[in-house]
């Protein structure tokens, strides 16, 4: 998760200079939220598409609406201490009028609402939710109230390597959570390979031999990427997609 430090400093200013004066204008200074842009088509949302440029997005068909999660700070106060569900309060105060691509992120604490309002990752290409407690202060990092709950048996892991072209990859190699590496299995379709050569492509370095995993393209800086783990004699990962932060 970014946080924005708006309107003075905005953090999506470089990548998104059109979603910031937006913010510069809707936003007093002061105001800090914490959010990241959310790219969508075709019903679905689209990570790799943030990496493409504005006019890409514009011919894709591909707008990019910044999407508030919390508040943080209120013209000359600094609210994390708050509990989630007064910050809740101020940020719908804060956002009462602003207008896209400005948006609150959805939010409830009813089940049946939750279940209708986020279909599983076949519908709209998201990953889950996160459950927050509303006593809950704002921390940075891991904490024990808030949990994400995905709609499938995934694990986060960092992309290390590619294996083939490096705009058209064939195969991953990757970091697990408990730092060991792999080789993610099987081959990429030409959809994924895609999907993965967009974001890696420009990050991939010259080719160099791995002693585990044979010639390799290392990724600089690494980032991370969603598996299908499956346990056996020899495990396997294989890739789902790639991930944003947060």
């Amino acid at each position: 998760m970014e946080p924005l430090f708006g309107p003075g400093r905005a953090g999506v200013a470089p990548g998104f200079p059109g979603i910031a004066a937006h913010l510069r204008e809707q936003l007093p200074p002061g105001i800090v939220l914490d959010g990241e842009p959310c790219a969508h088509r075709d019903g679905r949302l689209g990570f790799t598409d943030l990496f493409r440029s504005h006019a890409d997005r514009v011919r894709a068909g591909a707008p990019v609406p910044y999407v508030a999660f919390d508040l943080l700070a209120v013209p000359g106060r600094d609210v994390r201490a708050l509990p989630l569900r007064d910050r809740r309060e101020l940020l719908g105060v804060a956002l009462r009028k602003a207008g896209p691509p400005l948006q609150r992120v959805l939010a409830t604490s009813d089940e049946e609402t939750r279940a209708g309002l986020v279909p599983g990752p076949a519908g709209a290409g998201v990953e889950g939710v996160v459950a927050k407690r509303l006593d809950s202060l704002y921390r940075v990092g891991s904490t024990w109230a808030w949990r994400k709950i995905r709609h499938a048996d995934t694990n986060d892991a960092l992309l290390l390597g590619l294996v083939g072209p490096p705009e058209r990859p064939r195969a991953l190699v990757v970091r697990l959570p408990d730092d060991r590496t792999l080789s993610a299995s099987p081959r990429l379709t030409p959809a994924q390979s895609r999907e993965v050569g967009e974001p890696a492509g420009y990050r991939a370095g010259p080719l160099a031999e791995d002693p585990e995993h044979g010639p390799v393209r290392r990724v600089d800086p690494p980032f991370p990427v969603e598996l299908h783990r499956v346990a056996g004699r020899h495990e396997t990962a294989a890739f789902v997609r790639v991930r944003s932060e947060g």
